[in-house]
Parts: structure tokens; sequence; C-alpha cells
């Protein structure tokens, strides 16, 4: 009986560990402020400054688009792509997100709500600007769950369409039960911890220039701490399970050879999305040597053109032919293909 004492007394201090130790997230603070665009800055009702990156037509634009960045990025990653919609006629914006880039509170999760009440003020604040014109929204990976959660709410913001590149839909119930537990056990133990990635073997793009240029990018975050990795992943099944609640034109685009959002949450996803009932444009488009970085990829230009057609046309056929061979893969006898 006295040998049961110490793991008795081991297992009350873990127990305590675990309930002492929570998961936290970093809100705004209170809305005491009048949300506005300053130049290069949006300044949020809580008077958080978010950097504000912009890439405008020498003409009067025909449509704006605003992005919204990856995990651990910052808005930036929009530079090549910004540079080319402007040619096209395309004004475009992108804004460091909380915690990320030169936004407030590096490295700390400010939680999914804030993020989508973020990009609702720049929305409604860029649309102050261009009134007459569509407004498109396109988030690469943790953008892209960002964008959904926003659009499939009761308050979402009135855009033209979505642009989801290569979403972040990653959610718990298509993990693996131990890669789950031990970010439980990390995020109720220890949340503050830092993790780098380094021995993890994924190619996240072909583009290997860029991704040397992101690594000695002092604004990308290269430590993660546990606690914001468990928000992201709670974002991630928010997302996942507002499949059928998404209420807009959506172009979705997903690269065949994505190592970092695996093929079966994106296609239980798409299965959900493409049945719902809401009678929006639905387009996807699968590449068969797409990446994760698709629109930094060395094929990105050949994506750029898609998004250019889709907001033309506003439906129709992409000229790349991606929309053609996802509608193959994601036919109903096809299904075990996209898992090969």
């Amino acid at each position: 009986m006295k040998m049961l004492y110490p793991l008795l007394i081991s297992i009350i201090l873990c127990i305590g560990v675990l309930l002492g130790c929570m998961p936290m997230i970093y809100p705004p603070g209170e809305k005491n402020y009048t949300a506005q665009l300053l130049g290069n800055t949006i300044v949020t009702e809580d008077g958080a400054r978010l950097p504000l990156r912009f890439w405008l037509p020498e003409t009067e634009p025909k449509a704006v688009i605003i992005a919204l960045h990856g995990f651990n990025d910052y808005s930036r990653f929009f530079d090549q792509p910004g540079r080319f919609f402007s040619k096209q006629g395309i004004a475009s914006f992108a804004y460091d997100q909380r915690g990320f880039g030169a936004a407030p509170k590096r490295g700390l999760w400010a939680g999914s709500k804030a993020y989508a009440d973020d990009l609702k003020t720049a929305v409604r604040l860029i649309a102050r600007r261009y009134p007459q014109l569509p407004i498109y929204l396109l988030g690469e990976s943790m953008g892209g769950a960002v964008i959904i959660t926003a659009m499939s709410g009761k308050d979402r913001p009135e855009v033209a369409g979505i642009i989801l590149a290569a979403p972040a839909l990653w959610a718990r119930e298509t993990m693996p039960w131990y890669q789950t537990g031990l970010l439980w056990t990390l995020a109720h133990s220890l949340p503050w911890l830092t993790l780098t990635g380094e021995g993890v073997k994924v190619t996240p793009s072909d583009n290997v220039e860029m991704l040397h240029a992101l690594g000695r990018d002092p604004w990308v975050i290269k430590s993660t701490r546990v606690e914001t990795l468990y928000g992201l992943t709670n974002l991630m099944d928010k997302a996942f399970d507002s499949a059928g609640l998404l209420h807009a034109n959506t172009l979705l685009l997903y690269g065949e050879k994505d190592e970092i959002i695996p093929k079966e949450p994106t296609y239980a996803f798409l299965q959900q999305f493409l049945s719902a009932r809401p009678a929006t444009v639905k387009t996807v488009a699968f590449y068969q040597n797409g990446y994760h970085m698709l629109l930094r990829d060395l094929q990105g230009e050949t994506i750029w053109q898609d998004i250019t057609a889709w907001i033309e046309a506003g439906s129709g056929r992409l000229p790349s032919g991606a929309d053609q061979r996802a509608q193959i893969l994601l036919a109903p006898s096809a299904g075990d293909k996209l898992e090969n």
C-alpha cells in the first residue's frame, strides 16, 4: 500500500499541472477607437495597428482583392501576385494579422473570432474607398481558414467572392490520435514551449529561392508557441465544420503535392462544400504539380492567371484546365484517386 503513495502523489501533481496550465488566447482590447485606414496601416476598434501593403493599378481598378497570409507569415507574401494583379487592373491589399509580421503581440494567438472580426473591419474600410467595385477575399492556408469562418456566420461581409489557396482544413477529426493527444498534453502543460519544426521533412514549395528568402526574413516567425499551434488547430476545426455554411462564390485552389495540408481533410471538406445547398458559384482547381505555397510556386503565374480569369468571368473554365482536373478527381467513382 505504501508503494502506491508515490504514484498517487505523482498523479495528483500531474493533474495539478494540467489544470494550472491552459493554452491562452490574447484577444483584442476594449473597442475605444474608430476603425480607419491610415496610409499603410489599419487601425482597429481596439486601437491595434495592423501593417498594410497595397498594390494599385496605374488606372482606375476594376476589382479589389483583400489577401490574408498564412501561419507565421505576413503581408509580404502577396508581393509578386499583387504586382501581377495590378497590371491586370485589380487593386490588392494585404495586412499583417495579429501576432504575425509587425502586428501587435507577435507570436501570440488572438483567437479565431478576432481574426475574422479584423477581416470584416478591413472589408468595411476598403469598401468605403471603393464603393462601386467588387471585392474578393483571398486567403492562403490559415488565411483561407479565417475567410471561411468569417463567411460562414450571419454577419458575414458583403463581397463578390472568395479565393481559398490551400486553405488550412486539417481538423482534429482527420488527425491521428497520437498527434491530437500530444498537442493537447503540451498545450495544457507547457503552452509557452516553442517549436521550430526543424527535422520535419516536408516541401512547402518547389520555389527553393523563395523558401531561402523566407528563412532569412526576420518578419517570418521561425519558432512557434504550442498554445499558438493549439489556437490554429481550433481555427482549422471551425473552418472544416463550416463547409456547409459557406455562403459565397468560391474558387478553391489545391496543389496535389501539398505536404502541409493533407488530401484527406481537403477532400472531406470539398464533399460537404460541393453538396451544400447555397446557390453560389463553386469552382475547385487541382494543380498536379502544385505545392502548399501555390501562389509562390514556380508555376505561380499560372495560378494568378486562373484567379484573374475567374474574377473577370465570375465562373467558367480556368485557362490552366485545373478545374477540369478537379472534376475528374472529385467524381464519386474517382475518390480513391485523390488518396494516391
